[in-house]
C-alpha cells in the first residue's frame, strides 16, 4: 500500500485536471515527506540491536536461556558435536552488557561464548554438557516494562538423535551460506594499518590472539584473553608508529573472529616484514606466572609447549600455510630452504625480545620456546608468538589489564625491533 500522503496528493492532482504551480509544489512537498519517512524507516531498520542482559533458568525438563534486547532480532541456529554445542547466529548486535553468571553455566548449559563471527554476523555458542536439542526458540516483543527477548529452551536427548539433528541443521546452514550473496560482498579483512605509508619503514604485523566468538582463556576475575590481546596490540601499534621508525598492521582492530589461516594471509597480503602474535594463557597452578616467546619448531621444546600449541591449533582445522599440493621437488626444496631461513630469523628476533623484556617483565625460566603454532608457519615472514603472562595468576592478570604495563611491554618490543633491524635488512 502506498503512503497516505502520496495518495492524497494524487487525488488532488486528478481533481484539478492539470498540473498547476500549486499542484507541483504540493507534489514536491509530498514526495519529500515520503522520502523522509522512507529513509527514517530504513535508518530504524539499520539500527544495531543492543543486548541488555542474559540469564539462565533451570527447570526439571529443560534449561532456558534468555537474551534481553532493546529491539527485535532475526536468528538462525545449528548444532555441532564433539563437544556438543548449539550455535545461534544473529545480525551484528552490540553485546556490551555484562553476562552476569551465564558464562559459568547452569542446567545442561555448561558455558556461553559470544562475539562477532564475521562482519554482519554475531554468534552465540552454548556449550552443553550432554547431547541436547532446541525444543523451542522464539522472540517476545517488549511489553509490561519487559524488553524484547530471545528465548531458547534446551532439552537433553540421545547422541543418535543429536547427530541426526546436527547433520540436518548443518545442511540447512550450508545452503543458507551458498545463497547469501550479501555475505560474499562483505569484506572479512578487518586489518588496520597505522603509520605513514611507504616502503621506507618496516611493516610489523601485530596479531591480537583470539577474538569474537573465540574468547581464548577466561582468567582471574572473568577477564577474557581476546580483550587483553587486543588492548596490547593497539598499544604496541601506537608505540611503533609514534617512534616514526615503523608501520604497524593490526590483523584485527575490533572484537571479531579470525581463522588462524586468515591471520597469516593478512600479513602476507600486506607484505609484512615481521609477524608477532600476542597471547595470554592459563594453567591449573594459579601460582605459575611469567612471559615467554615462541618460535616455530615441528618438535616442541617440552610437553607444556606441545600441549599449548595443540590447543591453539585446534582453533582452526587448517593450520598455517597449506603446502600439501606442492608436487615439484625443486619447489619443495626452495620452500624448505626459505622456511629454514625464516625460522632462523624468527629465532634471532625472539632472542632480541627476551633480552629487552628481561628488565621490565617477569619471564619464565626457559623464556624462548619452540612449538608448532599454526600462526608461525608462514614460510616467508619471520614470526614469533608472545605469551604475555598467565591470566590464571592474579598478579599477571592484573598487570595485563594495566595500560602502564602494556606500554612497558610495547617499549621493550620496540627496542627488540630496533636491535633486530640493525642487523637484518627488510
Amino acid at each position: 500500500m502506498g503512503s497516505p500522503v502520496l495518495l492524497q496528493s494524487r487525488q488532488k492532482i486528478t481533481q484539478g485536471g492539470m498540473f498547476g504551480k500549486v499542484g507541483l509544489l504540493g507534489l514536491a512537498a509530498a514526495l519529500l515527506c515520503c522520502l523522509f519517512v522512507m529513509f527514517a524507516t530504513q535508518g530504524a531498520q539499520a539500527k544495531t540491536a543492543k543486548v541488555l542482559g542474559a540469564r539462565l533458568g533451570v527447570y526439571p525438563d529443560k534449561t532456558r536461556f534468555v537474551i534481553d534486547l532493546d529491539s527485535d532480532v532475526d536468528f538462525t541456529y545449528f548444532l555441532l558435536p564433539d563437544p556438543f554445542r548449539i550455535i545461534i547466529d544473529m545480525p551484528e548486535i552490540d553485546w556490551s552488557a555484562p553476562p552476569g553468571k551465564v558464562t559459568s553455566g547452569g542446567g545442561i548449559i555448561s558455558g556461553l561464548r559470544y562475539g562477532l563471527f564475521k562482519p554482519g554476523t554475531f554468534r552465540v555458542v552454548l556449550d552443553v554438557s550432554t547431547p541436547a536439542l532446541i525444543s523451542k526458540i522464539f522472540t517476545l516483543p517488549a511489553s509490561g516494562g519487559k524488553p524484547n527477548r530471545l528465548v531458547i529452551d534446551v532439552t537433553p536427548t540421545s547422541r543418535e538423535t543429536f547427530m541426526a539433528a546436527s547433520r540436518e541443521s548443518m545442511a540447512a546452514y550450508s545452503a543458507r551460506q551458498r545463497n547469501d550473496t550479501s555475505a560474499t560482498e562483505k569484506s572479512a579483512d578487518v586489518a588496520v594499518e597505522t603509520g605513514k605509508t611507504g616502503v621506507d619503514k618496516p611493516l610489523i604485523a601485530i596479531d591480537a590472539g583470539h577474538g569474537g566468538v573465540d574468547p581464548g582463556t577466561i582468567g582471574v576475575g572473568g577477564v577474557y584473553e581476546k580483550n587483553v590481546t587486543l588492548a596490547a596490540a593497539r598499544e604496541l601499534a601506537k608505540v611503533l608508529t609514534d617512534s616514526g621508525r615503523y608501520r604497524a598492521l593490526l590483523t584485527r582492530d575490533k572484537d571479531v573472529f579470525l581463522k588462524l589461516r586468515q591471520r597469516t594471509e593478512i600479513a602476507r597480503k600486506n607484505h609484512a616484514d615481521l609477524f608477532l602474535s600476542l597471547h595470554a594463557d592459563s594453567i591449573s597452578d594459579s601460582r605459575h606466572r611469567g612471559a615467554s616467546v615462541y618460535t616455530l619448531s615441528e618438535n616442541a621444546s617440552d610437553k607444556e609447549a606441545s600441549a599449548l600449541a595443540s590447543k591453539e591449533n585446534k582453533a582452526d582445522v587448517i593450520a598455517g600455510v597449506d603446502l600439501s599440493e606442492e608436487n615439484s621437488l625443486v619447489q619443495s626444496i626452495l620452500i624448505d630452504l626459505a622456511q629454514r631461513e625464516t625460522m632462523n630469523l624468527s629465532s634471532n628476533f625472539a632472542t632480541d625480545m627476551v633480552r629487552e623484556l628481561t628488565d621490565d617483565v617477569k619471564l619464565q625460566q626457559r623464556t624462548h620456546r619452540f612449538a608448532g603454532f599454526a600462526v608461525l608457519k608462514a614460510p616467508d615472514i619471520p614470526s614469533a608468538l608472545f605469551e604475555m603472562g598467565y591470566l590464571s595468576n592474579p598478579t599477571d592478570a592484573k598487570l595485563l589489564q594495566s595500560s602502564a604495563h602494556r606500554h612497558k611491554m610495547a617499549q621493550a618490543i620496540l627496542r627488540a625491533l630496533d636491535d633486530y633491524f640493525k642487523t637484518h635488512k627488510f
